[in-house]
């Protein structure tokens, strides 16, 4: 049996044809599944997808109606995916519900030094021999606050960093993770949190509940001279809210490797196009605003654990088996 993988990066490419090798044949696009590239899938049966896939309503019929029945998600966030129109076309729908930790907290912090020590600022000018340092005090973490909204395994990663640093801890979720407590974490409504943290992290899933949880409110109570950091998903700040604080001159410095209108923009090269996303080309004008492609879980260890998981979620589907990470499961034989 052959799959189609859509979204497939270069570097990706030799994992995913490695991992599949003696098992089934790939065939890997760098094109992202949506409703342009859907009918493509016609004829296979199990259909791989990236997180900027669209799989609404009409993605998901033409999947249905050109033979698909399984769709492996190659990411652990799945809001992408319209699980209900999926279940009741009867395509069974599997995602990696978990990879390293690590590269994500690992990034979140590079994002978080890189605006506190003005990283991207003195490599462009020393590009240029100019060797000033005006302009690139940054401020020692140790003894600062920091503020992990989420503390699961990503959060607790992060948390594990910021206590290496002798920060002050401060923590959000909807459980306690004991670990966090057993490192000093003092857990706290989020209005304290927004208000003392020095440093902030995001590290929550995109819910309805948690769609713009950085708001306008939320910015206005954070310090003037705060670190706000973003590796999970851009839906959780309103980005035009950011963009009018940052306009008054609040933040030392913001990093964001994910954004809320990503989709048809990350992973693809628009540098010989007009940016038509007004948001975003203010965004990255400012000085103190650090902007990557939703690269922090980019690492060969994690991308090589989504794949193992990929691979492994196929094996099963095609064995009768169910695990964990099956979100829709196969509808049954009639």
């Amino acid at each position: 049996m052959e799959i189609l993988a859509f979204g497939v990066q270069s570097d990706e490419k030799p994992l995913i044809e490695k991992a599949f090798a003696g098992h089934h044949e790939v065939r890997c696009l760098d094109v992202f599944l949506n409703e342009d590239t859907a009918p493509i899938a016609a004829g296979y049966e199990i259909v791989s997808s990236s997180v900027n896939a669209t799989l609404n309503n009409r993605v998901l019929q033409t999947l249905a109606a050109g033979g698909t029945q399984l769709i492996a998600q190659r990411s652990t966030g799945f809001n992408n995916i319209d699980l209900q129109v999926a279940e009741r076309l009867g395509l069974t729908v599997a995602r990696v519900s978990s990879y390293s930790p690590y590269s994500v907290a690992e990034f979140a912090w590079t994002l978080a030094m890189a605006v506190n020590r003005r990283i991207v600022r003195a490599s462009n000018r020393t590009r240029d021999f100019d060797f000033r340092l005006d302009g690139l005090m940054g401020r020692d973490l140790r003894g600062r606050t920091v503020g992990v909204l989420g503390t699961g395994k990503i959060g607790e990663a992060f948390t594990r960093i910021a206590h290496g640093f002798g920060m002050n801890l401060l923590g959000w979720d909807v459980a306690r993770n004991p670990a966090c407590v057993e490192l000093g974490m003092t857990y706290v409504e989020k209005d304290k949190l927004f208000a003392e943290a020095d440093l902030i992290s995001l590290h929550v899933p995109l819910l309805p509940a948690t769609q713009h949880i950085i708001g306008a409110d939320a910015l206005r109570m954070m310090k003037d001279d705060a670190i706000l950091v973003n590796s999970s998903r851009g839906g959780l700040i309103d980005t035009e809210a950011l963009v009018a604080e940052l306009r008054a001159g609040r933040f030392t410095g913001v990093g964001l490797d994910v954004y809320e209108a990503e989709a048809g923009l990350f992973f693809l090269d628009k540098s010989l196009e007009v940016v038509e996303d007004d948001t975003l080309a203010r965004l990255v004008t400012f000085p103190n605003v650090v902007v990557t492609s939703h690269q922090a879980y980019y690492t060969v260890d994690a991308v090589g654990q989504i794949i193992d998981t990929t691979v492994r979620n196929v094996l099963d589907y095609r064995a009768g088996r169910r695990s964990e990470n099956v979100l829709v499961p196969a509808a049954p034989k009639s």
